[in-house]
């Protein structure tokens, strides 16, 4: 069954993809319109990384709460008993030490979060205020925990965000790469076609008042896709192995990293893109 999806924030790099690749209609609305107008949401609007203390210390408690707060006090008002608040949060809010999924087995939605950074916090306060505001006003809502998405025209593409991605673009330009631990760390990544595929899968059948884990649950080791690339360019990049930044210690981590998706493969999910195409079709 169709549902009329409100999307928030699909201008970005997922809701954009999201909103080329989905069947249900969907309507979203101009910059800084809160405005509500469907009880189904999909809400994209966020922060990307930790980095905004160093310019605004209180541009991610505004983009992350205050802004989700404007928009659910609307959604009160057209929500019907079917409706759902979707919400796009980050496996950063597991915390730089949640400690599992370093092993043989990925972190699943059940493992408590301390996140550290402020987008990180923000996004699990995030969480957190939207649980409690619906069960308040009898709402229904579902929290999905992004892995790393990787795909073209991620326009925020930085050092501090989508790292891979970036150094990607230092190898096409035969630039010196630095990797913590000299890239001997692994992550979980998703394609963005495939993220969008998963993000409308869990909005048609998720279960409602739930928290599920967007990813591949398939820990990619970082130095073998740098390898993988630089042969493929030919690049004379210098690759150089760096002690992490002082920062970069206190809210974030190299430690290897993956999320249990049993939670999504359950309704049917399945890749269709692997890394090392995701990857190609990246540094085409």
């Amino acid at each position: 069954m169709e549902k009329l999806i409100h999307v928030f924030g699909a201008s970005g790099f997922v809701g954009s993809e999201y909103l080329r690749t989905t069947l249900n209609p969907t309507l979203s609305n101009g910059r800084d319109d809160y405005s509500v107008r469907s009880d189904h949401c999909l809400y994209f609007i966020s922060t990307v990384d930790n980095y905004n203390i160093h310019v605004d210390s209180s541009l991610d408690i505004h983009t992350n709460l205050i802004v989700l707060m404007k928009v659910l006090d609307n959604y009160r008002k057209v929500h019907h008993y079917e409706g759902c608040f979707n919400f796009i949060s980050s496996w950063f809010v597991y915390g730089k030490d949640s400690g599992y999924g370093f092993g043989s087995y990925g972190i699943d939605e059940k493992e408590p979060c301390d996140p550290k950074g402020f987008y990180s916090i923000t996004k699990r306060t995030a969480e957190q205020l939207l649980i409690s505001y619906c069960e308040t006003f009898d709402l229904n809502y579902r929290i999905l925990r992004l892995a790393n998405v990787l795909g073209k025209n991620d326009k925020k593409v930085s050092a501090k965000k989508n790292a891979l991605q970036y150094l990607l673009g230092e190898l096409k330009e035969n630039r010196p790469i630095d990797l913590y631990d000299n890239g001997y760390f692994y992550r979980d990544y998703i394609d963005v076609r495939d993220c969008a595929r998963a993000i409308d899968l869990v909005v048609n059948e998720g279960e409602i008042n739930s928290i599920y884990n967007i990813g591949n649950g398939n820990p990619v080791t970082f130095r073998n896709v740098i390898d993988y690339a630089k042969e493929k360019l030919g690049s004379t990049s210098e690759i150089r192995s760096i002690e992490q930044k002082e920062f970069h210690k206190k809210v974030q981590s190299s430690r290897s990293f993956y999320m249990d998706n049993s939670k999504l493969r359950n309704l049917g999910y399945s890749p269709k893109y692997s890394i090392y195409k995701t990857i190609d079709d990246i540094i085409s």
